[in-house]
């Protein structure tokens, strides 16, 4: 039977013409319960932002949801968390709401959907059906010298031998439109939804430089302290905040190979395959490494993390997102090693799938998460330089 306290926040959130869903609404009874302690408050930008409000509405819910970085710090320090009958967690209880804003920001929302519930097995699917499809027009054009769909006019150990660049660009641009457009409404919708929620200041360089420097930094991976994250044994580390800048940094490093490889390309018709030390080759290979060591890293740190910090019905998102970026990171490491041999082709293929695996599904997981929390903290980094109008508590 709902309790007087469920009855009037349900009224305020009808009142208001946004109703609230049941992990929203426990987002909003743990944040009235912080908001009383305040012992969290200097830990992370969760906590600043939690005072300057004294109810939560959905959007105020969806906007601290992607501000909290799952340090596990409040957890860990709170004395009304588990076992205790408030049973605060906000960790799990935010990660449960970054999950549900994932699908109701997405677009198409079906796609959103579908990912946020076999996020692992879609992704691994996708995957292994394109790399199949690819690897089966190659050997139908050419079955007995494998040289695959062109004409062999390239220089030796050319990708272009097997597919032609005009017809790579032809099935890779359209998917690039989609996931940029995709991307683009979704965070378009989240912005506009947090923006009356936190405040109409227009933006200026100042919030932009402190929120690009807390994102580029993983500022709030440190635990509130500088000690790091929580595991499984409730121990500090910084492994965590590790593993995402080497995530993050080795897929820049790729994104920018590709970006030079592509300027070489139609600037100075300088075709593909670059070596050692042209520098689409010396981006590629670091960030592929860096991307291996961060995916591996994150995918071990997931295993032992401690249970009250995850929230198991994302893992299939979570581990969907790691496997992708570490399939397509190890294969074109691979590929660049068997680059003069028979193997390339079926290299190659398992390589293109996964990378247009991971493209097609970045507007529905984690990927969309980071850019989602990247304008959470440029709208608390807006916010917190506006008047307090609660007075109850500072940044």
């Amino acid at each position: 039977m709902a309790t007087l306290e469920q009855l009037t926040r349900d009224a305020r959130a009808l009142a208001a013409g946004e109703p609230l869903t049941e992990p929203e609404s426990e987002v909003s009874r743990q944040m009235q319960i912080c908001n009383a302690c305040r012992y969290c408050e200097g830990f992370c930008a969760v906590f600043p932002a939690m005072t300057r409000r004294l109810e939560f509405a959905k959007a105020d819910i969806h906007f601290l949801a992607n501000l909290c970085h799952n340090c596990g710090a409040c957890l860990h320090a709170c004395q009304y968390a588990p076992p205790h009958e408030f049973a605060i967690n906000v960790p799990r209880a935010m990660a449960r709401v970054r999950g549900q804003t994932y699908a109701d920001f997405a677009w198409p929302a079906p796609l959103g959907r579908l990912y946020q519930r076999a996020g692992l097995t879609l992704a691994l699917a996708l995957a292994v059906s394109l790399a199949l499809f690819l690897a089966l027009a190659a050997a139908t054009q050419h079955p007995r010298s494998g040289a695959g769909l062109a004409s062999g006019g390239n220089a030796p150990g050319s990708f272009y031998n097997v597919f032609p660049h005009n017809l790579l660009v032809g099935m890779f641009a359209p998917v690039m439109l989609f996931v940029m457009s995709a991307l683009a409404i979704g965070v378009w919708r989240f912005w506009q939804q947090i923006t009356p929620a936190t405040s109409g200041a227009a933006l200026t360089l100042p919030p932009a430089a402190e929120a690009a420097g807390n994102a580029l930094r993983l500022k709030y991976l440190d635990g509130g302290h500088g000690e790091g994250c929580h595991n499984a044994d409730d121990a500090y580390t910084l492994w965590r905040r590790r593993a995402h800048h080497a995530t993050f940094y080795g897929f820049m490093l790729c994104f920018a190979a590709t970006s030079v490889a592509t300027l070489y390309h139609y600037l100075f018709g300088w075709v593909a395959p670059y070596n050692l030390p042209s520098l689409p080759k010396l981006l590629g290979v670091a960030g592929g490494v860096l991307l291996c060591v961060g995916t591996a890293g994150l995918w071990q740190l997931h295993r032992r993390r401690h249970p009250l910090l995850t929230e198991p019905a994302q893992a299939p998102m979570d581990l969907g997102f790691i496997a992708l970026l570490f399939l397509t990171s190890s294969s074109g490491l691979a590929l660049w090693l068997c680059r003069s041999t028979p193997a390339m082709t079926p290299v190659l293929c398992l390589h293109l799938g996964a990378v247009m695996a991971l493209f097609i599904t970045m507007p529905y997981g984690k990927f969309a998460h980071g850019v989602f929390r990247s304008a959470a903290l440029l709208r608390h980094a807006v916010e917190r330089r506006q008047p307090n109008r609660i007075g109850l508590g500072e940044d």
